[in-house]
C-alpha cells in the first residue's frame, strides 16, 4: 500500500503555488507601479494606473477569494502573513474582506427582509427597489463607500477578538505603507488613486453579474457561471460561480469537475450562465435578453 506524503507547505494542493506566487508577484507590482512612478513618461504611467485597477479586481476574485475558502498553507502564521500580503496588494485588510465574504455566503446575495435588511452586506438587491436589483452602475461606483470597518471589525471582534485586531494591523500596515510612499513621492500616490478606486469599483462590477439572473431561493443557481476558458485560467476558476456558491468550500482546481456533476440538476433549475467574464457582463448577450 502506498502511503501518499502530506505536503509539509500547502494545505490542500500543491497547485496553490500557483496563487500563492501570484499574490506576492501582484504586491511587487504594486510597489513598482508607485515607486517608479518619477522615472516613466505619462502615457506609459496611465497604461500600468489601467493595469494597476484591473489587478486589484483580479486579486480580490482570484488569489484572495479562494484563499478565503481553503487558506493556501499548513501553518497558521504562514496564513497570516500571507494575508498581510494580500492587504498590501489590494489595498484592504483581507481579514475584513474574509469576514465580509463569509456573510456574503450566508446570505447568497438574499432580498431584503420585512425591516429592510439583508444577511449579505455586498447583495445586489440590498439597495434595490421592490425587491430587484440595484442599477449596475450605482452599485459599481457607490459599493466602495458603504464599507463601513467599524461596523465589520466590530462583527469580527464578537466572533473572534484575535481576528479583530489583526485585521486593524492589516488595516494599520496598508495606511503606514501608503503614509510612506506619500513621503517618498507624493504626486504618485495623488496619480494612482483614482486608478485605486476604479480598481475597487471593477471588483463591485464583478461581483454584481455574479449574481444578476441567479436565484436567491434556489441554492444551485444561487450563482451565476461563465465557462469562458481563458477567464477561467487567468481568474483561477472564478466562473464557475454558481458551482462555487453551491459547494463554497471545494478548491478552486475542482470546479470543473463539480459542473460536470451537476450539470443536469443546473439545467432544469435553469442555472443562469453568460458568455462573457463577469466583470463584462453588462455586454452578455444573455444579460440584455434578460433586460430587452
Amino acid at each position: 500500500m502506498t502511503i501518499r506524503r502530506k505536503n509539509i507547505l500547502f494545505a490542500h494542493s500543491a497547485l496553490d503555488a500557483i496563487p500563492a506566487l501570484a499574490g506576492v508577484a501582484h504586491l511587487l507590482f504594486v510597489w513598482t507601479v508607485i515607486f517608479g512612478y518619477a522615472g516613466r513618461p505619462l502615457w506609459l504611467n496611465l497604461l500600468l494606473g489601467g493595469l494597476y485597477a484591473v489587478s486589484i479586481s483580479w486579486n480580490i476574485n482570484s488569489v484572495s477569494h479562494n484563499f478565503i475558502h481553503n487558506p493556501y498553507f499548513t501553518r497558521s502564521w504562514m496564513n497570516k502573513i500571507f494575508s498581510l500580503i494580500e492587504s498590501l496588494a489590494i489595498g484592504f485588510s483581507q481579514t475584513l474582506y474574509h469576514w465580509v465574504h463569509v456573510r456574503h455566503h450566508i446570505g447568497n446575495s438574499d432580498r431584503p427582509d420585512k425591516d429592510g435588511d439583508t444577511v449579505d452586506w455586498l447583495s445586489i438587491y440590498r439597495h434595490g427597489n421592490n425587491g430587484e436589483p440595484e442599477n449596475v452602475w450605482r452599485f459599481t461606483f457607490f459599493s466602495f463607500f458603504r464599507d463601513d470597518p467599524l461596523k465589520i471589525i466590530r462583527s469580527i471582534r464578537r466572533k473572534n477578538r484575535f481576528n479583530a485586531r489583526w485585521g486593524v494591523f492589516e488595516l494599520g500596515a496598508w495606511f503606514t505603507a501608503v503614509a510612506a510612499a506619500f513621503i517618498h513621492d507624493w504626486r504618485a500616490i495623488v496619480f494612482f488613486l483614482p486608478f485605486y478606486y476604479i480598481g475597487h469599483c471593477l471588483s463591485s462590477l464583478n461581483g454584481y453579474f455574479e449574481h444578476f439572473g441567479g436565484n436567491p431561493n434556489q441554492p444551485i443557481a444561487w450563482g451565476v457561471s461563465s465557462y469562458n476558458r481563458l477567464y477561467n485560467w487567468l481568474w483561477l476558476g472564478n466562473g464557475y460561480h454558481a458551482e462555487h456558491h453551491f459547494r463554497p468550500r471545494l478548491h478552486w482546481t475542482r470546479m470543473r469537475w463539480l459542473h460536470m456533476q451537476v450539470r443536469d440538476r443546473q439545467l432544469q433549475t435553469g442555472v443562469h450562465v453568460i458568455n462573457t467574464c463577469h466583470a463584462l457582463g453588462f455586454l452578455a448577450r444573455e444579460n440584455r435578453m434578460r433586460t430587452a
